[in-house]
């Protein structure tokens, strides 16, 4: 029968080291800085979550696990006379209603709106399965809305300044690319890769080849620094060609989907060079060609 008694009181996790105080929570004036027993039915969510998308199946895991091992970690809440509102914890507040508790063990706090934003966003950064996009959303955040440089912001994260940069880059690629790392077809190394190219139109093109081909991020780079000098070769060499040729180029390019590459000598002569980026693309171009 002890060893029963033990087991069942791992099980409720944190809620066995707690008293239930839901019930009179209301009238308890002290409950700041404690952590208590809080019924989920008098707990508001966060409106300044930054999180508005929660994986149907790693909550069903969470849920599980505190089914079986109770609620770990203590959200926390702040105390809106006789509601709360949640600052952190959102999963496990979710996770909890989902599997049919009344209650969840919550740290009592006070903060104002702008607190309650930092919290909620510093947080969100501190999980390990949020997407680049995802960080430097809440990185931006923290800047505009908190007023915080990238030098104190990167103290806040407790990561470093060139890591906030390169997070907060990310934010001037085209919308498309943005989606595209946030679905995982394309990886942050893809995307610091694509920053570097400026027309949009480039960065769209190369997205489709690294779909297509699946690039990797050292291919990638490669594609971006032959474009790079292709089109400083091409933007000198293009003043001393010819208009027929000039007008030519860019339907050549859009049938190829390459930027190609034309030089001609004084006596009308020249070569068109096509570059291509992997076997698969190789082949692709060979049979247009034909």
């Amino acid at each position: 029968m002890a060893k029963a008694t033990k087991k069942q009181a791992l099980g409720r996790g944190l809620s066995a080291l707690l008293k239930d105080t839901s019930s009179n929570v209301k009238d308890n004036h002290d409950i700041v800085g404690n952590i208590i027993e809080v019924a989920l039915e008098t707990i508001q969510v966060n409106p300044y979550q930054p999180r508005t998308y929660f994986d149907e199946d790693s909550l069903n895991e969470l849920a599980t696990s505190i089914r079986e091992l109770g609620v770990i970690q203590p959200i926390t809440v702040r105390k809106l006379g006789d509601t709360y509102q949640l600052v952190s914890g959102e999963r496990r507040f979710r996770a909890s209603k989902l599997i049919g508790n009344k209650t969840i063990p919550a740290y009592i706090r006070t903060a104002n709106d702008q607190e309650m934003l930092e919290m909620a966003l510093v947080e969100n950064i501190q999980r390990k399965n949020l997407d680049p996009i995802e960080i430097a959303l809440s990185y931006q955040r923290l800047i505009d809305e908190i007023q915080l440089t990238q030098e104190n912001l990167s103290v806040r994260v407790g990561k470093k300044r060139s890591t906030v940069a390169n997070y907060l880059r990310l934010l001037k690629l085209d919308p498309i690319l943005q989606t595209g790392m946030r679905d995982g077809f394309i990886s942050m190394g893809h995307g610091r890769a694509l920053i570097n190219v400026s027309d949009s139109n480039d960065q769209l093109s190369i997205y489709k080849k690294i779909l297509k081909n699946k690039l990797s991020v050292r291919q990638t780079e490669e594609l971006v620094k032959n474009l790079k000098n292709n089109t400083s070769h091409s933007k000198s060499v293009n003043k001393k060609l010819p208009e027929y040729i000039k007008e030519s180029i860019l339907s050549i390019n859009k049938y190829l989907d390459q930027k190609i590459d034309i030089t001609i000598n004084s006596k009308g002569k020249g070569k068109i060079s096509i570059p291509f980026h992997s076997k698969e693309d190789f082949e692709r171009i060979k049979n247009l060609l034909k």
